[in-house]
């Protein structure tokens, strides 16, 4: 974890007002100061920090993390004590929907530990209503500010979706990725599941219309975005680098 950002983590977590949390969030000296002092230890959001911190700065911390993740220069840990901070409540501050890909764990990939992130998983991060209805409680009831739609390279859904596949329940959830597929009918080259370049395409296609669709199916969060109080945002991650690039 950056070391400003264990700083304020710190303080967040040792019960800092609102009112000076938001001095520290805005200062350009005070979390450097802070960093001097910090600990190598993670930690939880507490509902002040939740609060405080905006959308554009909850996705600049999601960056971040994944930079540390790609460097190998993660935060150490303590899982045991992040249980503690959050048996009684949970203040996450976005909901990361994601691919089952077991390559693409949201706060592994992210650096987030426990209690920082919903994390909603879908084979093709796909959206339905009981998907928004999930982000629904996340952003309105639970007080996220950022909905990520995470799709990934080398998508086993994606390529089942671009050869047709049909398998008992499956069949109706790869209908879903049908339109990222049609799509991409003017991609240069080989259309075919076999074509590395054609299927991260319709993967990143298959996010932004996803991101649409939350849009689309859900207007309580579409109201909240337009009000700015959350954002919905897509990104790719690469399973052959870790690294996630924000759309």
């Amino acid at each position: 974890m950056n070391p400003s950002r264990r700083a304020l983590l710190k303080v967040g977590t040792c019960g800092a007002t609102a009112a000076v949390a938001h001095t520290l969030l805005n200062s350009v000296g005070a979390p450097l100061a802070l960093a001097q002092d910090s600990t190598r230890r993670g930690g939880t959001l507490n509902k002040e920090w939740q609060e405080i911190l905006t959308p554009s700065q909850i996705l600049a911390l999601a960056k971040e993390g994944n930079q540390r993740f790609v460097s190998g220069e993660t935060v150490d840990r303590d899982y045991r004590a992040d249980v503690r901070a959050t048996g009684k409540g949970q203040y996450p501050a976005a909901i990361v929907l994601s691919c089952i890909d077991s390559r693409a764990p949201a706060e592994i990939v992210f650096d987030a530990g426990i209690g920082n992130i919903f994390n909603a998983r879908v084979a093709g991060n796909t959206v339905d209503p009981d998907m928004a209805g999930s982000m629904e409680y996340a952003c309105k009831v639970a007080g996220s500010k950022v909905v990520l739609v995470m799709g990934h390279t080398n998508c086993g859904a994606v390529k089942g979706a671009i050869d047709n596949v049909k398998l008992g329940n499956l069949t109706q959830l790869l209908e879903r990725l049908r339109p990222a597929v049609e799509a991409m009918h003017a991609f240069p080259g080989e259309h075919s599941s076999h074509n590395k370049a054609y299927v991260d395409a319709v993967a990143k296609k298959n996010v932004q219309l996803t991101v649409e669709g939350v849009r689309q199916i859900s207007p309580i969060l579409k109201e909240l975005e337009q009000e700015k109080k959350i954002v919905i945002a897509g990104a790719m991650y690469d399973v052959s680098t870790g690294k996630v690039d924000f759309l």
